[in-house]
């Protein structure tokens, strides 16, 4: 696998392929990194895996799909100081009793493999988990972490979707009983920015493995 410091690993220019017409699938999310996401002021997506993920843990098994926000409980330490406005905007978008409301499409442009405890430091302020919770992420069953790197898409009106028993359960990835469309999305972010993040991002993370 290449690293980052591949030459031959290149950004992903935002405008290379177009959207899926339609998506079923739907990747679960705090409510708060929903709001950080959709506001621009992140654009990395940090996973481990779910206790129902299976034996081989957390794959990208979509590389679109609809953001769905889960409830956050917060807990003293659990994220970082700065995540402050980010939960008040989540507070607002939270959705009435019995309704999910998906107002998030992304697509991710990369997968990286962070094996090296060391390069954790590297991805502070990227992101809105506090440093404790990432170790502890890190470090839960076997050492390691998945980087998505990805681009964000907003609805002007978000999709009303019932909930359902489904639903639920610690894992990644739901699946809806019908696709919705994806046509009348907008990206949160300019050309220009989300390219500039996606650099600053790969330069942070120099020497981890790009798998995807």
């Amino acid at each position: 696998m290449p690293s980052i410091e591949d030459p031959h690993v290149e950004p992903t220019h935002p405008q290379e392929r177009p959207l899926q017409s339609s998506n079923r699938f739907a990747f679960k999310e705090w409510g708060v990194i929903c709001a950080a996401l959709d506001s621009g002021r992140q654009s990395l997506i940090l996973r481990k895996g779910g206790i129902h993920e299976g034996r081989d843990g957390f794959r990208v098994e979509h590389r679109e799909f609809w953001l769905f926000p889960t409830e956050f409980h917060q807990q003293p330490g659990v994220l970082a100081a700065e995540a402050q406005p980010a939960l008040e905007e989540w507070r607002a978008m939270e959705s009435a009793a019995g309704m999910l409301l998906l107002r998030n499409y992304v697509v991710v442009e990369e997968v990286i493999e962070i094996r090296d405890e060391s390069l954790l430091p590297r991805l502070l302020g990227l992101h809105l988990w506090s440093e404790q919770t990432l170790h502890d992420r890190f470090h839960y069953r076997a050492p390691g972490l998945f980087a998505l790197l990805v681009r964000v898409h907003r609805r002007a009106e978000p999709l009303r979707v019932p909930q359902s028993p489904h639903f639920a359960g610690c894992r990644s990835w739901v699946d809806f009983p019908a696709d919705f469309a994806t046509n009348g999305l907008t990206p949160v972010l300019s050309d220009e920015t989300h390219l500039e993040q996606m650099a600053a991002i790969r330069d942070h993370l120099r020497g981890a493995t790009a798998v995807g």
